[in-house]
């Protein structure tokens, strides 16, 4: 594993050569997933940057878990749109805080049974619940760690950085691909920036989804759009990629809002292996159309589902 030094060495390179570098690990498949926000709002968290908080005024609509049948209609769809995974994710502390764990195991076999891989982000769980998502077939945990330790605590107080590493490691040891992410531009440093690459690189995800801060109105983050431009983006997730060359580097939330569509395509073309497809939890993303174009004009092969 790179250094933190060897690390801040690369992201300072002019960008056409951090860019090259990335480039050597950069996967030629694509892969597309998409999502269905199945509980939304009334989170007990207080996560800065989150909308679903109920610290935070952001009258955003919220609901209850919806219905086993709204998902596999949301799971067909993204399929036709290219997703080969879809994800089941439910605001809250943890799966079973609005007693919803039964209904999100049938709903991850209604998943399996499309051809889809199923995943679900779903909260900090523990160990006997990853053996449950397992036994009922779970592919992928999605579980971000959202920033750095260091950074941790001026993100969030109501549950500690442990405690999502704890929950990466709960999925790991049931046997169930991990997709552990960030989310960029909350006011960290470049030197927390790699940090976050070192320690994805410790966690060993499958997938590491890189979210862009999207700042929602009545969050204490609600002002925060000029903590990162579009080349500190882009020096970030090329040194993800250069940190965990084994782990597929996927564009996530806010790159409709805060990447040009041309930059979109330099990281597709040189340090990006995958993406969400269509909109996301609280705000909405580009066409899937729009989105296999650009993959198109990268030369890359884009992954199919199962069962077509």
């Amino acid at each position: 594993m790179k250094t933190k030094e060897e690390l801040l060495k690369l992201y300072n390179l002019p960008l056409e050569e951090l860019l090259k570098e990335a480039k050597k690990y950069t996967f030629e498949e694509f892969e597309f997933c998409s999502l269905i926000s199945a509980r939304t709002g009334k989170c007990s968290q207080n996560c800065k940057y989150c909308a679903q908080s109920t610290h935070y005024n952001t009258e955003i609509y919220t609901h209850p878990l919806v219905s086993v049948e709204e998902v596999k209609k949301t799971a067909v769809e993204s399929k036709e749109n290219g997703a080969i995974n879809f994800a089941i994710v439910t605001s809250g502390k943890t799966p079973d805080e609005a007693k919803d764990f039964d209904e999100l195991l049938k709903m991850i076999k209604e998943i399996n049974a499309l051809g889809l891989k199923s995943c679900a982000s779903i909260g900090i769980c523990s160990f006997e619940q990853a053996q449950k998502l397992k036994e009922a077939g779970l592919n992928r945990f999605h579980h971000n760690i959202n920033t750095c330790e260091s950074y941790h605590s001026e993100i969030c107080t109501t549950h500690t950085y442990q405690d999502r590493i704890d929950t990466c490691n709960n999925i790991k040891k049931a046997g169930i691909e991990l997709c552990c992410g960030v989310i960029i531009g909350m006011g960290e440093s470049i030197e927390q920036r790699i940090e976050m690459a070192m320690e994805l690189a410790q966690i060993k995800p499958d997938s590491i989804p890189v979210n862009l801060l999207m700042p929602i109105k009545g969050t204490p983050f609600e002002n925060y759009f000029d903590k990162i431009d579009e080349e500190n983006i882009i020096r970030t997730i090329a040194v993800f990629k250069i940190a965990n060359p084994e782990s597929s580097i996927r564009l996530a939330g806010g790159k409709k809002a805060r990447l040009s569509e041309k930059n979109i395509q330099l990281l597709i073309n040189n340090c990006v292996d995958s993406a969400i497809v269509g909109n996301y939890l609280t705000t909405t993303g580009f066409s899937a159309d729009n989105d296999k174009e650009m993959v198109r004009l990268a030369n890359k092969t884009l992954k199919e589902p199962i069962n077509k």
